[in-house]
């Protein structure tokens, strides 16, 4: 692993290799979790089926115990917007949309996703939030090559975001990530002169997760100190994908249609 000069590593072919591994096993449970879940389920219930795969794949839940977080995944629920505590008392209901982010740890390697799950029919605005979130999250992995910048990725998210008459929430970012599940850089998802402008080089692995609010941006943490809502009740949807910059472009290490 080569270290750049703004401390960003950059991972060699065999770190790679493991963070493919850890990456599918995190594609895998989302993609699972999507298929299973379903209106009375609780998202403890999610919670507990996400520990068991990561765990039955030889990998530990990133999350779990990260900064005192009791659980294997971030399960968001409507208006809920980042970092959700699973419960066996929030019981998943029809129209929700529900956010699980979960991460695992193999071989010395974090993988990193989320996906926003439309539980049954939802309402029409759910709909489009849902659909705008993840074009964001893919209009920023295209502007990933070697050479660009991390606020091409921003534009790219904040244009597409805006376009939908969607607001972006711009308390949290995407980060690096790989031997630490949050490494540099910050991957911001709006223009920004707050931090360098880093370029990107092949061996550079990323988080981009933009995050959605139909209504305004901002946002508040309840009093659990974790579950972030929206300020004014607004639905809020997220999208991420762990992302290698390789010579050619890109490689979606978390890419859900590969497993």
């Amino acid at each position: 692993m080569k270290r750049s000069r703004r401390g960003i590593e950059l991972k060699s072919e065999l770190e790679i290799e493991l963070m493919r591994e850890s990456s599918r096993i995190v594609a895998t449970v989302l993609k699972e979790i999507a298929q299973r879940v379903e209106p009375g389920m609780t998202t403890a219930d999610l919670d507990t089926y996400a520990e068991q795969r990561i765990r039955e794949m030889g990998a530990t839940p990133s999350f779990k115990g990260y900064h005192g977080f009791p659980a294997s995944i971030c399960a968001s629920v409507n208006n809920e917007v980042v970092h959700g505590i699973p419960s066996p008392k929030k019981v998943i209901r029809a129209g929700d949309v529900l956010k699980v982010d979960t991460g695992a740890y193999k071989d010395g390697f974090h993988g990193d996703s989320c996906i926003t799950i439309a539980v049954g029919k939802v309402s029409p605005e759910a709909e489009r939030l849902i659909r705008a979130a993840e074009a964001a999250l893919y209009a920023g992995i295209e502007q990933v090559q070697a050479g660009n910048c991390l606020l091409d990725i921003a534009g790219a998210i904040e244009d597409s975001v805006k376009e939908q008459g969607f607001s972006v929430v711009e308390d949290y970012t995407g980060h690096g990530v790989g031997r630490k599940l949050h490494e540099e850089p910050a991957v911001f998802n709006t223009r920004t002169n707050d931090l360098p402008n880093v370029r990107l080089k092949p061996g550079m692995t990323i988080a981009i997760e933009p995050i959605l609010n139909a209504g305004k941006r901002f946002t508040r943490t309840l009093k659990d100190r974790w579950t972030v809502v929206t300020v004014d009740n607004a639905l809020s949807a997220q999208f991420e994908h762990t992302v290698l910059v390789t010579k050619e472009g890109y490689e979606i290490l978390t890419d859900r249609d590969r497993v």
